[in-house]
């Protein structure tokens, strides 16, 4: 039988998520991002998507990369912000496509429900990307 996980409303704020296992994402140009692994990669079904709940904290940010397939970004709280200077806010679907390339950060925090359908690759951007900073309080 399939596994199943159940995370009872995911909408509550992302920081008060306690009742699921949040791990720091270690990797090169990430700072502060954690996450949950909803499914991850497996080369022996040849799975290559994976799926994750992400919590950004203040300032957070991933690493610059490329798409290689979709990834669908579900803000759940709080503001996402795109290296192309948009911000998205809980209740906000973005959808990129294979071939885009992007930083994620959050100014203020938030927590996003992220889908890959391929895995991404790092990459150097060739223009200014957004600088991540705090918002003031």
């Amino acid at each position: 039988m399939a596994e199943i996980e159940y995370i009872k409303n995911v909408f509550r704020s992302g920081f008060e998520l306690q009742d699921i296992e949040w791990s720091t994402w270690a990797e090169p140009g990430r700072a502060g991002v954690e996450h949950h692994v909803l499914w991850a990669p497996d080369a022996e079904t040849g799975e290559d998507s994976v799926g994750l709940i992400l919590r950004f904290p203040p300032t957070a940010h991933g690493d610059f990369h490329e798409h290689t397939g979709y990834e669908l970004m579900l803000v759940l709280d709080g503001q996402l912000d795109h290296s192309d200077g948009t911000s998205f806010v809980k209740g906000d679907l973005v959808v990129e496509g294979p071939g885009t390339e992007h930083q994620m950060s959050s100014a203020s925090g938030c927590t996003v429900l992220a889908i890959r359908t391929r895995p991404a690759e790092a990459r150097a951007p060739k223009k200014p990307i957004r600088e991540v900073v705090s918002v003031a309080s």
